[in-house]
């Protein structure tokens, strides 16, 4: 029975740490890139976003001379009217880190007066990763391969994770880990 624990609390600490390290496996942007966040050489900045794909996890850095300019969150109706007289939050440091943790739009202006109307504004969308579900004309995509730690006093397996990972950024990682169990 303690064996069976002592697999089951591995299984979880496994998990934990894959979570933690897909989440903090986030790609870093520097809004306007090297021009920075500023209203000085007409950075177009919904040009830049529409660039980028951005995931959950990225952490989007607004550089910038907080003399002169800020950071503030905003919805949607208040990004469009240029009005931040009640944003979600406020940003001064001149270096701002901001780490994406939803699906949808992630809307930031400066609100120095006048600086959102010259186009110092930009729109972070997250979209969400297409389904799996096959069209009519694609065809069935393979399974997501899982690992799973066999249960010393059973025949079934207890499943490692909840968490289906593609062979792509750490299912050699999972492949490797999977060797070291058994």
């Amino acid at each position: 029975m303690a064996l069976i624990l002592e697999n089951r609390g591995v299984a979880i600490f496994l998990c934990l740490m894959f979570a933690w390290f897909k989440v903090s496996n986030g790609d870093v942007y520097k809004v306007g890139d090297s021009a920075g966040w500023t209203i000085i050489g007409n950075v177009d900045y919904k040009q830049w976003a529409v660039t980028k794909t951005f995931q959950v996890g990225d952490i989007i850095v607004f550089e910038y001379n907080p003399q002169f300019h800020n950071v503030m969150q905003v919805t949607h109706a208040e990004y469009r009217a240029c009005n931040v007289s009640s944003p979600i939050s406020t940003h001064t440091t001149g270096n701002d880190s901001i780490t994406i943790e939803t699906y949808g739009h992630h809307l930031f202006v400066c609100g120095v007066p006048g600086h959102c109307q010259a186009g110092q504004k930009v729109d972070i969308n997250v979209l969400r990763a297409p389904s799996l579900a096959p069209s009519p004309s694609s065809e069935v995509p393979s399974p997501v391969p899982t690992v799973t730690v066999p249960a010393p006093s059973r025949s079934d397996a207890v499943p490692l994770c909840a968490l289906s990972m593609p062979f792509g950024k750490l299912g050699w990682l999972l492949l490797v880990l999977k060797l070291f169990l058994f």
